[in-house]
């Protein structure tokens, strides 16, 4: 297991799902956590978003692997309270060794029928709050003689998804944002490398619109997501990922155990990213 004895991390969207299963995957390692989330609806999200008793429940979790945690409502859309929650874990831990830049949304819609909003709120917290976590970082982690940042893309961020424009350009852009923050932090001993889950457990497919899209069809169930997310797979037996399996790659990226790995893209995705693939709804005529 990774050793993060000593270290501290930083982690946005830690409230729920895989924001918390990093959050304990590095407590658990033996680091100090900072953990933010915005808990607070964004408008165009079409599900719930975390709350603030969700948060605390991390911080608590965090607390019983008897490590220490700074907790704050952070919406990575303002580099000011980026700024804000990193000074708040200086002036607690003295100093920032790992960010894992989790936070992001979900939407649909197709692209021509996307409005400016929906298309600002993905691409603002997915794309452009990624570059302003990393940017919050960077000073500390300088100061510090060096640090580690993973951030969180997706499948998406190299293959095409229907009806989510915005999130895959955002997670696309990722990718971008990643190998030129390896290339240029390169020089002070920061390395940046970017995970790609695959389908997760997480509230973030939750909900009525995502199970349609699984059925293929209005009406979709909660057991439609469970039986569609087999598709994605193509190790036996893998469905929708554990959070924790994400939450495990982040830590080897974040640790000493990869102190030579920089630039790279991590999919976590059972194997997604090798299927074959075909059209499953063809157009035979115009």
């Amino acid at each position: 297991m990774a050793d993060l004895i000593g270290k501290v991390a930083l982690v946005t969207g830690a409230a729920r799902g895989q924001g918390r299963a990093h959050a304990l995957a590095l407590a658990a390692a033996g680091a100090d956590i900072i953990a933010t989330d915005i808990c607070n609806p964004i408008a165009s999200a079409p599900y719930d978003l975390a709350t603030p008793d969700d948060l605390a429940q991390t911080v608590a979790e965090v607390e019983k692997l008897d490590r220490r945690v700074v907790s704050m409502q952070c919406d990575i859309r303002s580099s000011a309270a980026l700024d804000a929650a990193v000074s708040a874990g200086l002036d607690q831990f003295g100093k920032l060794d790992i960010l894992i830049a989790n936070a992001g949304i979900w939407a649909l819609g197709r692209l021509w029928e996307l409005t400016d909003e929906q298309w600002q709120d993905v691409v603002d917290t997915n794309l452009t709050g990624a570059w302003r976590s990393v940017k919050a970082v960077v000073p500390a982690m300088i100061e510090n003689g060096g640090g580690s940042i993973v951030l969180t893309s997706s499948v998406n961020g190299f293959e095409a998804g229907a009806g989510m424009t915005h999130y895959v350009a955002a997670k696309h852009g990722v990718l971008g944002l990643m190998r030129n923050a390896a290339l240029e932090l390169g020089p002070y001993n920061i390395r940046c490398n970017a995970v790609c889950p695959g389908i997760v457990d997480t509230k973030m497919n939750d909900w009525q619109g995502a199970y349609d899209m699984m059925a293929g069809a209005p009406g979709g169930t909660a057991e439609d997501r469970q039986h569609a997310a087999y598709n994605w797979s193509a190790l036996a037996g893998r469905g929708l990922l554990n959070p924790a399996s994400i939450a495990r790659a982040a830590l080897w990226l974040a640790s000493d155990d990869a102190a030579d790995v920089t630039g790279v893209v991590l999919p976590v995705d059972g194997g997604h990213a090798i299927l074959p693939g075909s059209n499953p709804d063809p157009v035979r005529g115009l």
